[in-house]
């Protein structure tokens, strides 16, 4: 353990401008001693700053541009909400505990402001591969970041480095009233017929705690003129494989470099067109149609303008988009049906090609083909929404479903009751029961005690939590469902383990006495016929005796009814004996 005031602080915290900032202290007294002070300061151009002075419970903040952003935790630390750059300082945190003397600490609040994406602008105007000055490809632009970032530029993926003649790549650093910076990069560059394809792009690059992050624009192509003489438009996907809900390209390439200004359109009503080019990228000829349905079918037609020459060439293209509507599934008799009954489910759709239909259960297993379902003999346990999934076969993907609820309703029936149950007196024990019913039943339990209800799907489970006496174990406990349909009742019946365990014991002493006789009776038989044993009139022979073999085995058999064998004796043998003899 040290021996003097410590106080230990972290060297550096870093916090997003904006959020709050936690700079904590941690103090070490000898003896477990308490602190008599506590200073929280900040240090302005090597001078030191009081914040807040720390008494006991009592924290009494100084008026400075701090104050209303300063919090004082249980465990001392220092809050400041509302960060900006401004506050990237170093907070000091000073202990005095009186005849421990005094102790100090510093952190350093590094404040940073993430960069947002950088914003590309390309040129424009387009460039011409025999441009005599090295021509501006595009600008970058990253605002709003702390400390200021660096900007690279990319062409196709490759990090351009700056080279005489060929790569310039200036910036300019601009500081905010905010304190914040921005930061715009320009690259300029010569360019070859190549880059007719080539995309460009910005990366900005900053530090936070102690890694460096990257975040990168948008990617942009630049024009690189020279004639064009064909133009091509192609659907992608084919045409003949579109379906509803396709997200679709219309492409179109001319085969000058560069690439010309293309405009697409679609033929309305009367040979009127519809300007489609504001949904279209102008430089790299592509037309995008998401989500399309049945109205997106039609002619589409690809214009490029050739700013060499100022000549214009069209190409047109057929768009078909294969579809399936109006997908209806009718149930006779409506839902909802008793347990037991029937159904039929038919379902029907619109398409310009040939469908097919599945049914399918609700966990996606097909049970049917056809456009028709006979459900008969319907349970609660039946699967409750089907539906009906109609495919186009020669149109791969192109399919809708439409479900279907079936309801079947019943009274409740308990499939599963806690019965027979052993227990002890005073035990506190569990009685379940479960039931299925729709509509939704309710359980009721003719004890008292502490139910809890579960309900998944058509089950509900009912735990009642209940302490054993002598009522209970004699009667046992009845759960009741019920609903609007009827009622299902069921009987839960309490053994009482103990008396069991005691009747367990009883039996196995009686069939161990049983097996015992049963073995000492054939022993004394089996003497018996060996001659072992003598049936002389004494009867009875003193195994005490000196003269007596010790390798005989002597069997006495007394009896209280020594009348009632005399009796039987003198029967036997014509002649009366005393008892003695027997």
């Amino acid at each position: 353990a040290a021996s003097k005031l410590e106080v230990s602080m972290p060297a550096v915290v870093e916090v997003e401008s904006g959020g709050t900032a936690r700079i904590e202290c941690h103090f070490y007294i000898p003896g477990n001693g308490s602190y008599t002070y506590i200073n929280w300061f900040y240090i302005d151009r090597n001078s030191r700053v009081r914040l807040c002075r720390i008494v006991g419970s009592e924290v009494l903040e100084e008026n400075t541009d701090y104050k209303g952003r300063l919090l004082v935790g249980e465990d001392k630390a220092l809050s400041i909400s509302r960060v900006t750059v401004q506050d990237a300082r170093t907070f000091v945190c000073q202990v005095e505990a009186g005849s421990h003397g005094m102790g100090e600490n510093h952190t350093k609040l590094h404040v940073y402001k993430v960069p947002r994406t950088p914003e590309i602008v390309a040129n424009p105007t387009g460039i011409s591969v025999q441009s005599s000055d090295i021509p501006q490809i595009a600008q970058c632009v990253s605002r709003n970041s702390f400390p200021p970032p660096n900007i690279t530029w990319h062409k196709n993926g490759k990090q351009l480095q700056p080279e005489e003649k060929m790569v310039e790549i200036p910036y300019t650093l601009t500081r905010e009233s905010s304190g914040l910076y921005t930061v715009t990069s320009t690259l300029f560059t010569r360019v070859t017929r190549e880059d007719r394809n080539s995309l460009y792009h910005c990366t900005v690059h900053y530090w936070l705690q102690g890694q460096r992050h990257d975040v990168e624009s948008q990617q942009v192509n630049v024009t690189v003129f020279y004639p064009a003489q064909h133009v091509k438009l192609q659907v992608m996907p084919s045409s003949a494989l579109v379906k509803e809900g396709d997200n679709v390209k219309l492409v179109c390439e001319a085969d000058g470099n560069p690439a010309p200004v293309f405009s697409f359109y679609k033929r309305e009503l009367e040979d009127s067109w519809q300007d489609l080019t504001s949904l279209a990228d102008t430089n790299s000829g592509v037309l995008n149609l998401h989500d399309v349905n049945k109205s997106s079918s039609g002619l589409y037609r690809c214009q490029t303008l050739d700013l060499d020459d100022m000549r214009q060439l069209e190409k047109d293209v057929e768009l078909v988009v294969n579809y399936i509507e109006g997908v209806h599934v009718k149930m006779e008799p409506s839902s909802p049906v008793q347990e037991g009954g029937s159904v039929s489910l038919s379902c029907d759709a619109r398409s310009p090609v040939a469908l097919a239909y599945q049914w399918r259960d609700e966990k996606g297993r097909k049970v049917a083909e056809g456009n028709q379902l006979f459900l008969s003999n319907l349970t609660f346990e039946t699967s409750s929404n089907f539906s009906c999934k109609v495919i186009a076969p020669s149109v791969p993907g192109l399919e809708q479903s439409k479900q279907v609820a079936v309801a079947v309703q019943g009274k409740p029936r308990i499939v599963a009751i806690s019965s027979p149950l052993y227990v002890r007196q005073d035990e506190v024990v569990n009685l379940t029961c479960k039931a299925i019913a729709f509509p939704r039943p309710s359980v009721h339990w003719n004890v008292n005690g502490t139910a809890h209800e579960y309900i998944e799907n058509q089950h509900i489970a009912s735990n009642l939590t209940v302490r054993v006496n002598h009522d209970l174990l004699r009667a046992g406990a009845m759960c009741r469902v019920s609903n609007d349909l009827g009622v299902s009742e069921k009987h839960i019946q309490l053994l009482d383990q103990k008396t069991s365990e005691s009747k367990g014991v009883i039996i196995v002493a009686i069939i161990v006495c049983i097996l015992v006789v049963a073995v000492l009776g054939s022993v004394i038989y089996f003497l018996h016929k060996k001659g072992k044993i003598p049936c002389g009139r004494t009867g009875k022979q003193d195994i005490t005796k000196p003269e007596a073999r010790k390798d005989k085995i002597v069997v006495e058999v007394k009896s209280d009814k020594l009348s009632e064998e005399a009796g039987l004796l003198q029967g036997a043998n014509g002649e009366k004996r005393s008892a003695a003899d027997q």
